[in-house]
């Protein structure tokens, strides 16, 4: 293991004007400070290019990156920019690559000590802090499994990275979920802490889309990755609370089932499929001997 723990972080962002700012100030006061840090800006329109700019003057590790173009956005945008971004820096000395929402904020120690933590466990492939949302001025904690990191804080150790070759891009979004499913898959370990508090400043899933709608495509989302029935249709119903409460189950399930009566094609490899299948199935029978 490296003695210098460097990272670099990759920002997509798209008409941040209203939360980027935040999150700049909040990584140029961490006490370890990233080796680089490229920030995209996907086609934006509103101020999100000046406000980068404004303190890229000033930093010798943040960067702009801009995307233009008439290239339609889906919901596979935020990898390809993050891909772009990654082409600059692949050749640079560093230890871990960490994806980084441009509506975070975070203590000024939480890179320090979250590298720390892979310092600790050489097996430690992808980490983030618990979740909080702040929603109307008012936090929420997000809960979270111990399965999985959310993609606005995955902090990747770069070996980790580089063995499932980074982020698949989705046409239905998800990313950040099978990123974890590919790092369990290659043994590494995979860890939220919850000491280690990130701020999210937009209700999770509220862009550009009403609750029915978000329903809808979690459950496309859900069988672009591989769910087999059964594993989604009892995550829908666990699923209950979410907006719109009770009736959110049936638009998820719809959503699932409207692509698997088409047969679409899976947005993951066969491989990937398949270990992702068999954990499905050993979790089903764990969660059967807890009764």
């Amino acid at each position: 293991m490296p003695t210098n723990h460097k990272y670099i972080l990759l920002t997509a962002a798209r008409n941040e004007e209203g939360f980027i700012e935040n999150t700049i100030k909040s990584v140029i006061a961490q006490t370890l400070l990233p080796l680089k840090w490229i920030i995209v800006s996907d086609q934006s329109t509103d101020n999100t290019d000046n406000i980068v700019s404004k303190y890229a003057e000033d930093s010798s590790f943040l960067e702009l990156l801009r995307i233009d173009g008439s290239k339609k956005r889906n919901f596979a945008s935020k990898v390809f920019a993050i891909q772009t971004a990654y082409e600059k820096i692949k050749d640079l000395d560093f230890d871990f690559i960490g994806i980084l929402d441009a509506d975070i904020t975070m203590s000024e120690d939480y890179y320090e000590k979250i590298i720390s933590k892979f310092v600790k466990n050489e097996k430690l492939g992808l980490a983030g802090g618990g979740f909080i949302n702040i929603n109307e001025g008012k936090e929420f904690k997000m809960p979270y499994h111990p399965y999985s990191v959310r993609g606005a804080v995955q902090l990747f150790r770069r070996k980790c990275y580089e063995e499932i070759g980074g982020l698949i891009p989705l046409r239905w979004g998800g990313e950040d979920g099978i990123a974890c499913v590919a790092v369990r898959m290659k043994g590494w370990d995979i860890q939220t802490f919850e000491d280690l508090i990130v701020y999210h400043h937009r209700t999770t899933g509220s862009v550009g889309t009403n609750y029915v709608t978000k329903r809808i495509r979690d459950g496309k989302v859900e069988y672009s990755l591989g769910y087999i029935p059964t594993f989604q249709f009892i995550k829908a119903f666990k699923r209950w609370r979410e907006k719109p409460v009770i009736f959110g189950i049936f638009f998820r399930l719809a959503g699932y089932w409207m692509l698997k009566l088409k047969r679409e094609k899976l947005g993951i490899p066969k491989d990937l499929y398949e270990y992702f299948k068999t954990e499905q199935k050993t979790r089903m029978m764990e969660s059967l001997k807890s009764f």
